[in-house]
């Protein structure tokens, strides 16, 4: 029979791994090692997933909302069907709309709030905006024309003391100075829909007809810009501008880097400084392996000066006491990358049943009613990753230290 080669580290490490040690303690320190590690894998795979989750919704319902990109004139735009035909024609566009934006006070009954106040053509709207979906009353087919109607978000409504059908009066600056200074502009309108995405953007945005935005901008059939809709978000910027390039001197970009880029830094740093912090509990297991190690070769020291005696080079026993270290981290890793996976794929239907059982919504305080988790496979990738490198650093030091066991000493009180 032809024996099966094993090389001499592989095999007495995962040896010594198997075999029951007479140090109970030493064996205890072992398994407090794996079951760190695989929580503390299993962890930060869980936190990136909410936080991955929590960063989407923002994403899908603040850049739904507010402009991805726009294509704005240095003066208003008579001919924007044209430009909206031409950015429907772009790789890189999914819808175009054009708009108004306008800024001013609503007032009702004494109480007074800022509003930022967008003119919009219905039919369009609904193929840029999120809005249609998140109406908790009414519908953007009931802004018409000349009937100087209103689309609030639900935090500003009710601010406001808002209910459907109730007027509302907007105050606008108008820009001519006069000797009484800046004249305002008064005009009422009538809330017909209330909207809710359950971010910052339902007590500050409105929403009414174009043609109404236009009236009291004093434009024409004209408009100020087109907004984009663009099929990747990263090129929103890339893609404006070269539109608004098509013809020099007409046109100027925009897009939700310069609106909104700093709370999505913030976000990422967020992320970033959240992964390095729950490190540290991969960095405390990858200790509890060197500690652990570092006892076993204190245990081991009789095995190891007769292996020296039987012509082990100091090569070898650094391998064995690796290998042995290296089983641990791959064992705790592996382990909690597929708890820490499981976990992420479920929690949000977990957070949903613990509401139902506690009868409680431990999420109103948010901007969203779930819990959200968005598992991204190089987030799973970089843990296991970074688990497996601390796990194998950990084993360097008690390797050498192992592999500079001298047999005389070591077997002198044997």
């Amino acid at each position: 029979m032809r024996a099966m080669y094993r090389p001499v580290p592989l095999f007495i490490g995962l040896r010594y791994t198997r075999a029951k040690r007479r140090n109970h303690f030493i064996s205890f320190i072992s398994l407090t090692s794996i079951l760190g590690l695989t929580l503390g894998v299993a962890v930060l795979i869980v936190v990136l997933s909410v936080m991955n989750g929590f960063d989407r919704e923002l994403q899908r319902r603040i850049l739904g909302m507010v402009p991805q990109a726009s294509v704005l004139g240095y003066r208003p735009l008579d001919d924007w069907q044209a430009l909206v035909e031409k950015a429907r024609a772009h790789e890189g566009v999914e819808a175009a709309a054009p708009f108004i934006q306008l800024q001013g006070l609503l007032s009702n009954k004494g109480v007074v709030d800022s509003a930022f106040i967008t003119g919009i053509e219905p039919d369009y709207e609904k193929d840029v905006s999120i809005l249609p979906q998140h109406m908790d009353a009414g519908s953007l087919n009931d802004l018409k024309p000349g009937d100087f109607n209103i689309i609030l978000g639900s935090a500003l409504a009710r601010k406001l003391g808002l209910a459907l059908g109730d007027k509302v009066t907007l105050v606008l600056p108008e820009a001519a100075i006069t000797p009484a200074g800046i004249v305002p502009r008064f005009k009422r309108f009538t809330l017909i829909g209330v909207f809710h995405v359950g971010a910052e953007l339902d007590g500050m945005v409105g929403f009414i007809h174009i043609e109404d935005a236009a009236r009291l901008a004093r434009m024409k059939g004209e408009v100020e810009g087109v907004r984009l809709r663009v099929k990747d978000l990263f090129q929103a910027g890339a893609i404006s501008w070269d539109l608004a390039n098509s013809e020099q001197g007409k046109y100027y970009a925009s897009d939700w880097t310069r609106t909104h880029g700093t709370l999505f830094n913030a976000i990422k740093m967020e992320k970033t400084m959240m992964a390095l912090l729950l490190m540290l509990i991969v960095a405390v297991a990858a200790f509890n392996i060197v500690s652990s190690l570092v006892m076993v070769v204190t245990d081991k020291k009789a095995d190891i000066a007769i292996l020296r005696t039987l012509g082990a080079s100091p090569g070898t026993i650094m391998g064995v006491f690796m290998v042995q270290g290296s089983f641990i981290g791959v064992f705790g890793t592996l382990a909690g990358m597929l708890l820490g996976i499981a976990i992420a794929l479920n929690i949000s239907d977990f957070f949903n049943w613990l509401e139902q059982v506690t009868h409680t919504q431990l999420m109103r305080q948010y901007f969203v009613n779930y819990l959200p988790s968005g598992l991204r496979w190089e987030n799973v990738v970089f843990v296991a990753s970074v688990g497996f490198v601390m796990s194998f650093l950990a084993t360097l030091y008690p390797a050498l230290k192992a592999s500079k066991v001298q047999p005389a000493e070591a077997l002198r009180y044997e």
